[in-house]
């Protein structure tokens, strides 16, 4: 029997970006910004989520299918949807070119993925709320950046004290 798993295909950081992301989120709680504060391990840029799903062999497969160069990923901004906080990235023209190959290649394969539209962001805080209404974030400057030569196949899974994100394969650049 196929066990359905929780996945999406992801951007994983190196610790010059972690550790800017890091630094964010101990400025966002010095600001009184309560919620549920992505875990360092856990922080990642989501290229297509494809939700329940029972065979990963099949989505590795389709990704398999994606050629790509390397390219640079820099951070810029912070922003929010409702109560999630988020960092973003400066625009990215291979980024978006690899997402629609991503994309594509899933289609083709018939696999189920959700279609929004794709806004780079790395989620921070969720359930964000300033302790003090009238307070708000400093201005912050992200200036770390780095090489993208692999894209990861993540599963999600339910744990004791909030999401574990584990990587199921990756798929590397071709040169």
């Amino acid at each position: 029997m196929i066990i359905d798993m929780r996945l999406f295909i992801a951007i994983q950081f190196d610790d010059t970006i972690l550790d800017e992301l890091s630094e964010l989120q101990a400025g966002m709680k010095k600001c009184g910004l309560k919620g549920r504060y992505t875990s360092r391990e856990n922080l990642h840029l989501t290229c297509v989520f494809i939700g329940e799903y029972g065979n990963p062999d099949d989505v590795l497969e389709a990704m398999e299918e994606v050629s790509f160069q390397p390219f640079t990923i820099k951070l810029e901004g912070v922003g929010n949807f409702g109560d999630l906080f988020w960092a973003g990235t400066t625009e990215n023209p291979e980024l978006m070119r690899l997402v629609a190959r991503i994309r594509k290649s899933l289609s083709d394969h018939q696999i189920p993925f959700d279609k929004k539209k794709f806004l780079p962001h790395v989620t921070l805080v969720r359930n964000a709320e300033f302790v003090n209404k009238k307070a708000g974030l400093p201005d912050i400057e992200l200036r770390a950046e780095m090489i993208v030569d692999r894209i990861a196949l993540m599963k999600s899974e339910q744990g004791k004290h909030g999401m574990i994100y584990t990587v199921v394969d990756e798929i590397c650049t071709n040169s």
